[in-house]
């Protein structure tokens, strides 16, 4: 059985494989998940469908208001969508409106885990484990490609490239809880392993900051 206070919080970039991973730990652990992504996604989908414009933080803000139904939208998965994603996160009003649904499931009795880019610093500072997965930005858009490739979707290689790099400048750059990996957190590159390997990384990781 997981501890009680077992919250286990896993940040990083895009497509570095932490959603994987995290939603492997819950699988391991019998604990509940959290993509926080999906919630910045969901503004940016309920954005899209009013033609709000994304530039401006108002209208990012009212979209916060009706996400409810699209959190298993299938369109929360394209390129779009993300893309938007990436520059509404970036307002602290909109931060501010999904902060207390994200600490209040960070205080699921019995633990929980979420990935994101501002768990462990912002959401959960005092997480039991926090790893920040990583990986290189040629391995990353790769990774992308095959899995939108596999979707279905006419994608180009160099343009998920620059998008990935568009999107590390702006959640590194933020000024509302930029991507920063945790004093205490513990770094896991991926780069040259597959999720199997990944995954059991960060088991291992999670076990040794759980033992006493």
């Amino acid at each position: 059985m997981p501890s009680p206070s077992l919250v286990i919080a896993v940040d990083g970039p895009a497509a570095s494989g932490k959603g994987t991973i995290a939603r492997g730990l819950a699988r391991h652990f019998a604990l509940p998940f959290l993509d926080t992504g999906k919630l910045y996604r969901a503004v940016a989908l309920s954005l899209l469908r009013w033609g709000g414009d994304p530039d401006s933080e108002f209208a990012a803000l009212r979209a916060c208001e009706d996400i409810a139904g699209l959190m298993d939208d299938p369109e929360l998965k394209s390129e779009m969508v993300g893309g938007i994603a990436s520059r509404v996160s970036a307002y602290p009003a909109v931060r501010t409106a999904l902060l207390d649904r994200q600490r209040e499931f960070a205080a699921t009795p019995g633990g929980a885990v979420l990935d994101g880019r501002d768990i462990g610093t912002v959401i959960a500072p005092n997480a039991a484990a926090k790893l920040f997965v990583t990986a290189a930005i040629d391995e990353r858009a790769r990774r992308r490609h095959a899995e939108l490739t596999a979707a279905g979707l006419p994608v180009h290689l160099e343009d998920i490239l620059i998008d990935l790099r568009a999107r590390d400048e702006r959640d590194a750059g933020r000024d509302a809880a930029p991507l920063l990996m945790a004093e205490d957190a513990m770094l896991l590159d991926t780069s040259a392993m597959n999720p199997d390997e990944a995954l059991a990384e960060a088991i291992r990781l999670v076990e040794g900051r759980r033992r006493p």
